[in-house]
């Protein structure tokens, strides 16, 4: 295990001060870097973590924020967050090129070798990066079988690793079908994951708050999701000294 140095960070994005999670690993020299896009409740621990895990693994992460340093106990309000958020894909655009800067302007970063990896909204957020032609060398996304435009997927430039929960209430079969026709149709190198048995969030940990129906936790399969979401960064990322 790497020496990991972790701060926040603070920047503009959608009329807020975003406060993000910057993870570095050790040593002086660049390294590839992952964007790590939270759910729509939020940016906490679990995904401050996770930044943490990419950077013992050589990686600089940068763990954004989308609601200005908010998380989201009641499920209607986030929602009432969201889901406008969700419908304007110029605004999840807009935060993630913000956190895209931030993470380019790390001096740890290589520019040239980053990817994005998000769960939920940060996972569309994640989509609409490829979308508007970002340069990517990869993404990975968690529950966010989100649809874009019409044509636009076809600037998508990377790979797209995607997984979700057989029994997801949110992202259901036709949400998938439609996902992966988009994919198909613009060419892009995609892969789908249905995990058996999962449910919404699968990957995150119970929190002791209200959940909405369809959510819920399932330890085996949040393991093997990351464990697929570190062999995407392996194939497409991979750390050289």
């Amino acid at each position: 295990m790497t020496t990991v140095t972790t701060r926040s960070v603070e920047y503009p994005a959608d009329g807020l001060t975003m406060i993000g999670h910057l993870a570095l690993p050790t040593g002086v020299g660049r390294r590839p870097a992952v964007l790590v896009g939270p759910e729509g409740t939020g940016l906490n621990d679990f995904q401050r973590r996770r930044a943490d895990a990419l950077a013992e693994l050589g990686y600089v992460a940068l763990a954004f924020d989308i609601h200005g340093g908010r998380w989201f106990t009641d499920p209607e309000e986030m929602l009432a967050r969201c889901l406008p958020l969700l419908a304007a894909p110029d605004r999840m655009r807009e935060i993630g090129h913000a956190a895209l800067d931030v993470l380019r302007a790390e001096p740890r970063t290589d520019p040239d070798r980053i990817a994005a990896v998000g769960y939920g909204t940060g996972g569309a957020i994640a989509l609409e990066l490829g979308r508007d032609g970002v340069d990517l060398r990869a993404i990975g996304t968690i529950n966010a079988l989100t649809t874009g435009r019409p044509g636009e997927a076809a600037r998508i430039r990377c790979p797209v690793w995607a997984g979700v929960g057989s029994e997801d209430p949110i992202m259901p079969p036709a949400q998938r079908e439609a996902f992966t026709a988009e994919m198909q149709g613009a060419g892009v190198d995609w892969r789908l994951v249905v995990y058996g048995g999962a449910l919404h969030a699968f990957h995150h940990p119970p929190v002791d708050q209200t959940t909405p129906p369809g959510v819920g936790y399932h330890p085996r399969h949040a393991q093997r999701a990351w464990s697929d979401v570190v062999d995407l960064l392996a194939e497409c990322l991979p750390v050289t000294e």
